[in-house]
C-alpha cells in the first residue's frame, strides 16, 4: 500500500514536470515548472526568490538524474522517475540538502507580501502553475488548512511538501497538496 501511495504521487508529480505529455521529462522541464511559478507571481529569475527557486530545481534534477546514474541532460521516464525520487529523496540523503531549500524557495515565492502566509489566491497561483484543475484548489487548500484560519504558514506549506513527496502515510494532510488522489 505504502508504495502504490508513494508510486501514485511521483506519478502525479511526473504529470506536473511533463506538460506536453510526452512521456519523458528533462532537466528543461523542471526548470519549465520553475518559470511558470516565477510568471504566476511576477517573480524575475535573477531576483534573490527566483535565484534560489531556480537553483533548488536544478538541485532537484541533479540529484534525480544521479540517483539514476545519468547526467544532467538526460531524459527520464515516468518509471525512471519513480525509483530516482526514492532513491535520491527517501532512501537517500538529498531531502533536507536538496529538495527541502527548493520547497523554501517556492514557500518563499508564495508569501509574496511576506507576511509568512499564503492565502488562497496565493494558494491558487501554485496550484495553477503545477497544472491543478481549477476545482480541486480550493478543497486542496481546506484540507491543508487544519486551523481554518483562511491561510496556510509558509511552514504548513513546506510539511505539506514533505508529507507529499515522502511520506507513505496515507492519512497525511499533505496528500491534499495538489488536491485529491
Amino acid at each position: 500500500m505504502a508504495i502504490d501511495l508513494l508510486n501514485h504521487k511521483f506519478d502525479r508529480a511526473f504529470d506536473h514536470i511533463d506538460a506536453g505529455g510526452e512521456g519523458v521529462i528533462e532537466r528543461e522541464d523542471l526548470l519549465g515548472l520553475g518559470a511558470r511559478l516565477l510568471v504566476g507571481f511576477g517573480e524575475s529569475p535573477t531576483s534573490v526568490i527566483g535565484s534560489s527557486l531556480v537553483d533548488g530545481f536544478d538541485g532537484i534534477w541533479s540529484a534525480l538524474s544521479g540517483a539514476l546514474g545519468r547526467d544532467a541532460d538526460s531524459r527520464i521516464s515516468r518509471e525512471e522517475f519513480r525509483t530516482g525520487m526514492t532513491a535520491a529523496f527517501i532512501e537517500g540523503d538529498h531531502y533536507d540538502t536538496v529538495f527541502r531549500p527548493a520547497t523554501v524557495a517556492v514557500a518563499d515565492l508564495c508569501d509574496d507580501d511576506g507576511d509568512g502566509l499564503i492565502g488562497p489566491r496565493e494558494f491558487r497561483t501554485l496550484l495553477s502553475a503545477f497544472g491543478t484543475a481549477y476545482d480541486d484548489v480550493d478543497e486542496a487548500f481546506d484540507r491543508l488548512d487544519r486551523a481554518a484560519r483562511g491561510a496556510l504558514t509558509v511552514d504548513e506549506l513546506i510539511v505539506a511538501a514533505w508529507q507529499y513527496y515522502v511520506s507513505d502515510d496515507p492519512s497525511a494532510a499533505g496528500n491534499w497538496l495538489f488536491g485529491p488522489l
